[in-house]
């Protein structure tokens, strides 16, 4: 097994280029549409694409991202890149508490640096049009409809990563393929009501370099992406422990 250190490493390295690939595809789409309509961090769905088809490019981006991340890194730490698979595998047990809070800071470190390497990358329309990628509560959803979706969505991303990662019992050389769609699908279907992140560094990342570089300040709807996902992730490792165990 490799050094605690270089397992960190690797989380670190992995959301970052979770961030840099995933929420820069967000951003880019709404520099796009920012070409022929007004853009905001809240109207993706009405770029280039438009509809679901934009959902469905972003969701395909951080598919293939977390896919590469996995196979190419998950030898070392477990490729859980979110720290709400972290926390849930803690909670059952997989994970001790002081590899779980080195494993959320190089998560939420590596997170920050894809962002801030987007913004170095594109420029400032990064941050003033694509908001860095950023989520958020899209009009009309409520704090609690919010969590709720949050909490759904990363339900069913746990539930496949306990299924063919976690699991011994699990057809080998899959993982990475079946993590990366699902969280593809639960982009397009839930990412026009709360942004789906399902990853509280996802957020965290833009949020803080939104924050520092001069964009918008979402920190209010923080809450939202720790809550939900966490909540989610816990629940789907419980009950998949649960309803296994012969």
């Amino acid at each position: 097994m490799a050094s605690f250190s270089t397992r960190c490493i690797a989380e670190g390295v992995g959301t970052l280029l979770l961030v840099y690939f995933g929420a820069g595809a967000a951003a880019m789409t709404l520099m796009l549409a920012a070409g022929t309509k007004p853009a905001t961090p809240f109207n993706i769905g009405i770029g280039q694409l438009g509809g679901l088809a934009d959902w469905f490019a972003i969701g395909m981006s951080f598919a293939i991202i977390i896919a590469v991340v996995i196979y190419a890194l998950g030898r070392v730490s477990g490729a859980h890149i979110n720290p709400a698979v972290t926390i849930a595998l803690w909670v059952t047990k997989r994970f001790s508490a002081g590899e779980s809070v080195g494993y959320i800071i190089s998560q939420c470190i590596g997170a920050a640096i894809g962002s801030l390497l987007f913004f170095l990358t594109v420029g400032m329309d990064a941050v003033t049009i694509g908001g860095l990628g950023a989520t958020a509560p899209f009009p009309g959803i409520g704090y609690g409809q919010a969590i709720l979706v949050e909490a759904i969505a990363t339900f069913v991303l746990m539930l496949a990563i306990m299924g063919v990662a976690v699991d011994e019992r699990a057809p080998p050389g899959f993982a990475g393929l079946i993590i990366g769609l699902t969280v593809g699908g639960m982009i397009t279907a839930t990412g026009n009501i709360a942004g789906a992140s399902l990853n509280p560094a996802r957020t965290f990342g833009p949020y803080l370099m939104d924050w520092l570089l001069g964009g918008s300040n979402l920190w209010s709807f923080f809450p939202i992406y720790i809550i939900g996902p966490v909540i989610g992730a816990i629940l789907a490792a419980v009950f998949y422990d649960r309803i296994t165990a012969t």
